[in-house]
Parts: structure tokens; sequence; C-alpha cells
């Protein structure tokens, strides 16, 4: 049996070269991958959340993997309807989604890793989406440190995109690689399984499992002939020229400045000076000069063009064309514009990205803004992410945290601010974000003032400190929990430096690395003995979806729940006895220390 780690260096080192897979199928036979699916997902939050058969990651074991094994082995596998809900949008329209039962999530995960180290090697370098080492931040950094100059922002948005896919493009897309029919047969019945809504069985006729862990390197898959479409043909049709021929009027007065200077006239040469710096230097106009530029993040593409408004509305026409006649697609109406960059924003992943121009300033004897992107948090995001913290245009307290420890309510608001934060470090204007935390600041002092009867000044001198950061001590607010030999737990609001970085990155998901290493619970499974009596009959993993769960006021704390906050674990390895006890509501043994 061959390890996780060879089959997906096996299946990179294909994927590299070109090569196509005869034998995928047979890769889901191997125990490996389950495990290593497993320690991947399982402390996910949709784990514990139950599909249409009610089943969750709780009692996860080795003989549920032979079991599916067993099944694939004979292609008597099922795929399950997914339970559908409705999330709300930013719009106040809704968007579905689909939770799928455990087995199908374990499968998924497999059948992900495969694909996804098969096909990674061969996309574009202009796509960011749902990819190891790549996510929102390298997606912008791209458009702020190369597309210098630019014009024109055409930003497209594909309406509906998960539930559009065609259902044969995509399949016909994966023949074209994968040459093995039971795995096609098997991403067929994955694609028409239906999902179940209000207890009512539809079918799926188009798009992929909204939800589903396979759906993103799906769409990645499907999404890729569009960035060979746009880096094959619209690029190269719509770049050329090395640079910009020089503007004859900026020739003529720099001619006027060096005159000038030779004569010893210096008021004159400084009058001409200033004048060439309010005049570009290479023609806007020249029809030798063209740039195209691209970037793809699942469904939002943005492209960046040098050139007339004329070109840039013949290549949305040409990019809504492909779509729709190639990958049966079609472009939002609403979201896909063209925006001239110098005097409009674009949007883009919660961005706003603008073109600068200021010929005052001057760095090095050059003009050093004109030309340069500009990323920006918009107005929007702002009133955005201060709505949960006012109450009447004032910051309020947040009731259903009122009853929560001093390190739980300091620990949400401080998660919510850094995740606020270092999503938008990139931005030029980050130092907006004060607005914010005035706000998320008050709202959190009234909620501890409320918890005590107190007031917000007694508060902020309670759990007021400073720390030291890379630009200096900052003030923070800070919640401490010691414990007995150990380092105290530390929940902190604020102390981030509103400070624009530049390099800052955030990345999807970690690409599997070359040694591949059990999660501690696949280990703790594999050493097959209950953690709570030491049988080995039946070992199985008991999962809870928070440790909140196991401590309930006025109730005695039975011994796998004791066991389990000792541990500080949502995860217990017990035997089919114990395991049966814990959810008969049973005495269990007490592990002797």
């Amino acid at each position: 049996m061959q390890s996780a780690e060879t089959v997906l260096g096996v299946l990179r080192e294909r994927g590299r070269r070109g090569l196509p897979l005869n034998e995928l199928y047979r890769q889901l036979f191997n125990p490996q991958m389950y495990l290593l699916a497993y320690g991947r997902i399982y402390s996910n939050k949709g784990a514990m959340t139950p599909g249409v058969t009610g089943e969750t990651v709780d009692g996860m074991s080795i003989g549920k993997i032979e079991t599916i094994i067993e099944a694939l082995r004979f292609e008597r596998y099922r795929w399950s309807p997914v339970k559908r809900i409705h999330i709300p949008k930013k719009n106040g329209k809704t968007r579905p989604l689909g939770l799928p039962p455990w087995s199908d999530k374990l499968v998924g995960e497999v059948v992900r890793l495969l694909l996804e180290a098969y096909y990674e090697p061969s996309f574009s370098g202009l796509s960011h989406g749902f990819r190891p080492r790549r996510g929102c931040h390298t997606a912008l950094r791209d458009v702020a440190n190369t597309w210098t100059g630019t014009t024109w922002f055409i930003e497209g948005d594909v309406a509906d995109c998960f539930g559009s896919f065609d259902h044969q493009i995509m399949l016909s897309t994966l023949a074209e690689r994968i040459h093995d029919n039971r795995f096609l047969r098997l991403m067929r019945n994955m694609l028409g399984a239906g999902y179940l809504e209000d207890w009512v069985w539809n079918a799926t006729l188009s798009g992929v499992p909204q939800g589903g862990v396979v759906s993103p390197i799906l769409s990645n898959i499907y999404l890729h002939r569009l960035d060979e479409f746009v880096e094959t043909v619209l690029i190269p049709e719509y770049t050329r020229g090395r640079i910009r021929k020089q503007d004859a009027a900026y020739a003529r007065v720099r001619a006027a400045r060096d005159r000038a200077h030779k004569r010893g006239d210096r008021a004159e040469a400084r009058k001409l000076r200033q004048q060439l710096r309010g005049m570009p230097s290479g023609d806007p106009r020249d029809p030798g000069y063209r740039r195209l530029r691209y970037v793809r993040y699942c469904d939002d593409t943005l492209l960046g063009f040098i050139g007339p408004k004329a070109e840039a509305e013949e290549i949305k026409q040409r990019l809504t064309a492909f779509l729709r006649d190639e990958l049966a697609l079609e472009l939002s109406r609403d979201k896909t514009l063209i925006t001239h960059a110098r005097t409009q924003a674009a949007r883009f992943l919660g961005y706003e990205i603008t073109v600068l121009h200021n010929d005052r300033k001057v760095t090095g004897g050059k003009r050093s803004a004109n030309g340069t992107v500009s990323l920006r948090v918009p107005e929007s995001v702002i009133r955005a992410k201060k709505a949960p913290y006012l109450s009447r245009g004032k910051p309020e307290r947040r009731p259903h945290l009122v009853n929560e420890d001093d390190h739980t309510i300091v620990n949400t608001y401080g998660a919510e601010w850094r995740g606020i934060v270092q999503y938008y470090l990139l931005a030029g204007n980050v130092h907006r974000l004060y607005r914010l935390l005035w706000v998320m600041e008050t709202s959190l002092l009234k909620t501890l003032a409320n918890k005590y009867r107190s007031s917000v000044s007694k508060m902020a001198r309670k759990y007021a400190t400073t720390i030291s950061t890379p630009h200096g001590r900052r003030k923070c607010f800070e919640a401490r929990i010691e414990r007995s030999g150990r380092k105290p737990l530390v929940a902190r609001f604020g102390g981030i430096p509103l400070r624009r970085q530049r390099d800052a990155a955030i990345t999807d998901r970690v690409l599997v690395p070359g040694v591949i290493r059990h999660k501690e619970l696949v280990t703790r499974l594999l050493a097959d003995r209950c953690e709570l009596c030491d049988s080995t009959d039946g070992i199985s993993v008991h999962h809870v979806r928070r440790l909140a769960v196991l401590d309930r006021p006025g109730r005695p704390q039975p011994a796998w729940a004791a066991e389990m906050a000792r541990r500080r674990r949502k995860t217990l390895v017990v035997c089919r006895t114990c395991h049966d006890a814990i959810h008969t509501g049973q005495p269990t043994p007490q592990l002797t220390q």
C-alpha cells in the first residue's frame, strides 16, 4: 500500500509533465488517503452539521473507511442528495448552500486531494482562488505591483457561477486528461445526486454542489479554459509595443528647457521644468502601444487595459461571447463594468482599485505617483463593518455576550478586529479603519460595563494595557485567565498598528507538504485503544461541536466529559461500549492517570 505522500507526489509529477491519468479510480482504495482527508476536515464547523442522512463526523472509525472503500471497489458507492438551505447575501438576496453527509464529505476531500495534486501544476499563474499558497492578497498584490499605468478596468463576475456549470462540459474537460471511466462515472453521479429542499428531491441539471468540498477544485478546472483563452488569445492580440512613443509636445518643451539651461536662463528653465511635470512624457494615444493584464479569483475576474475605450468594450464583448459559447456561462450585467482607472474606482475582492495621478508628488526628480495602482478601503465597507456594533447610530453593547466570561468577550471582539485589519493591510488608506476601531472599542467596553453594572471609563482603566509592536508601543485591552504551572490564556483587542503592509499575505490553504505527518487525532485513532477503558473493541472517535457544551451548570460532569475538558480536546477515542454509553447518558469509566 502506497503512502498518501507517494500517491500525491506521483500525481503532481504527472500533472507537471502533462501526462494523462489512466488509473485514478484505484487511488480511492487507499486507506491512507482517507486518514489524510479526515485529519484535514474533521475540525471544520460543518463536520458536525448533519446532512439528509443525519450522519456527522461523530463516530468516525477505521471500519467506516473500510466500508466506503468496499463500496467504491465494486462501484456501489452512491452520493446522497445534499440538504439545501439558503444563506443571506450582502445585496439582500440569498445563496443556496448544500450540506452533504459526512461520508460524502470524506470521499469528496479524497477526490479533491487527488484532483488538486494532478491539476495544480498546470493551472494558470493568473488564477488565485482556492489554490495552495494563493489567496485574495496574492491577487491584489499582483494588481498593485504590475498593473502600473492602466487606463481601463474591466470588471467581470459570472452570474451564479457554481450553479451554472454545464455538466457535460465539466465531464468532457475532465475526460481530456483523465482516461478512467470509473472515476468519470463517479464524478457524473456526484454532479447528478440532486438536493433536498423542504424534504422534496430536486434534480441538479447544472452546477456543482454549493458547499461541497470538491466544488472549488472543479470550478478551477472548469474556468481554466477561460484563463487559457485570455492568456493565449486576448492578451497577445491586445498587447503590443515595447514603450510608448514620445509625446511631441513634451519633446518640444523639453528641448526649450535644455536651450534655456545652455544660455544660463535659470528662471525660464525652472518654469519649463514645472510645465513638463504637468505633461505626459509618452504619447497617451500611441496606436502602437497596448497592454492587457488579467487576474481571476474564483468567478471574479479583473482585466486592466491600456488603450482606447472602444477596444476595452471589444474585449468585454469577446469575453462575454467566449463564456456564453464555450462554457455556457453568463456575466452578471450589474457587476460587469468598464471603469476609467484614474477618475473612478473598480471593486475587486472587497477593495477599491484606482490609478493615482499627482504631478506634484516628485521623488528623485521624477513624478513617482502617476500611473501607480492604489488599493483602498471602500467607505461602504466601513459602514457595513460598523453596523453590528451600532444601535440608533451609536456604539452599543452586545447582549448575547454579556453572560460570557471576560476572556471570551475580549477574544470575540479581538478576533473580529484582527480579521478585518489583516485583510485590509494592503490598502493605502488603512488608517480609515480607526473609525471602526473606536466603534468596536466602545461597544466592547459597554458590553463589559453592562456585565459588571459599571461604567465605560472604569472598564477602560481595568482592562487597558500596552504592548510592543514593530512600530512602537500600542494601547490595547486585555483579559487573562491564570493557570497554575502553565502560561496564562490571554485575549487582546486592538494593539495592531494601522500601517500599510505591502507584503501582507493571507493564503487560503497550505499545499500538501513533501512529508505528510498524521494529525494527532489520526495517530490516536490508529493506536486502536479506548482512551477511557483501554478496550480495543469497535474503536471510533467521539466528537463534540464545542468544549463549552461539556460544562452544563447545575449538572454533574460525566467522566468522559471531564476527560475531554482535561485534555482540552473536542475529540475522544472510545470503544463501542463507551461510545454507546456516552450517547445514552450511561456512566462511563474514568481513565486513571
